[in-house]
């Protein structure tokens, strides 16, 4: 069974077809999980950081609140939050529009989640590093910047690539404030033409397409960020151990 890609009518009366609105659909998908990832990247490590700092038990609170707050919140509620009350308690955002939203929305509902990936990656490290940067006289944004943020960013890089494409995943919930990306085309392409099955399975494969890209990319990046030599030895020491 095929879906005729046929021609339907926009609001303004021009004609588009229903593959035109699946790539752009697909379009609006993508730019939410890009635009996402770069607000949930840069406070995830931000958050990550201060969770770790030695001697600075207030910023350590601060980032555990942070995560237990915004990872303990189902994200359709946080969704909600941000669409429905915020504006009515700011006024000002509601000149923010509703990709605006979604993106504040899921950006720090996923950079609670990569903030205690950030926090687990630097205490794996040994703590000979964080005092032996500290001898050298590195100041605190030195010895992360330089010496703590690196090693721990090849740490996590798998679980940060899985978190990635559950980013991507969870910007269908983007549909919920009248965003026309991949789930709210398909929901209403199958209405106006009771065709689900090929709907449906055209948006899976972009799903699983643009996950997979993903992950390819951000394999590429871990390979590119491994020590040289470091695979070798992994493989070395497994083999020992066998």
């Amino acid at each position: 069974m095929t879906l005729e890609w046929q021609v339907f009518l926009n609001d303004d009366g021009g004609g588009r077809t229903y593959l035109e609105w699946l790539l752009q659909a697909w379009g609006w998908t993508l730019g939410v999980a890009v635009a996402a990832w770069c607000v949930a990247i840069p406070c995830g490590a931000v958050i990550g950081v201060m969770r770790t700092l030695q001697g600075a038990p207030l910023l350590s609170r601060i980032g555990h609140i942070w995560v237990e707050l915004f990872r303990n919140i189902p994200l359709l509620v946080q969704i909600f939050l941000w669409y429905f009350v915020l504006p009515k308690i700011f006024p000002v955002m509601q000149q923010f529009s509703s990709f605006c939203l979604v993106v504040f929305a899921l950006g720090l509902f996923t950079s609670a989640r990569i903030a205690e990936q950030f926090r687990a990656g630097i205490e794996s490290l040994p703590k000979g590093q964080r005092y032996a940067a500290m001898a050298l006289g590195m100041k605190t944004w030195q010895v992360y910047w330089y010496v703590l943020l690196p090693g721990a960013l090849r740490v996590i890089m798998p679980p940060l690539t899985s978190e990635s494409m559950n980013l991507l995943k969870n910007s269908s919930v983007a549909f919920a404030v009248s965003i026309t990306e991949l789930t709210m085309f398909a929901m209403q392409a199958q209405e106006e033409t009771s065709r689900g099955i090929e709907i449906y399975l055209a948006v899976t494969l972009l799903y699983v397409i643009s996950a997979l890209s993903v992950n390819r990319l951000l394999h590429g990046l871990e390979k590119s960020l491994q020590i040289p030599g470091q695979a070798s030895a992994k493989r070395a020491t497994l083999n020992a151990g066998h």
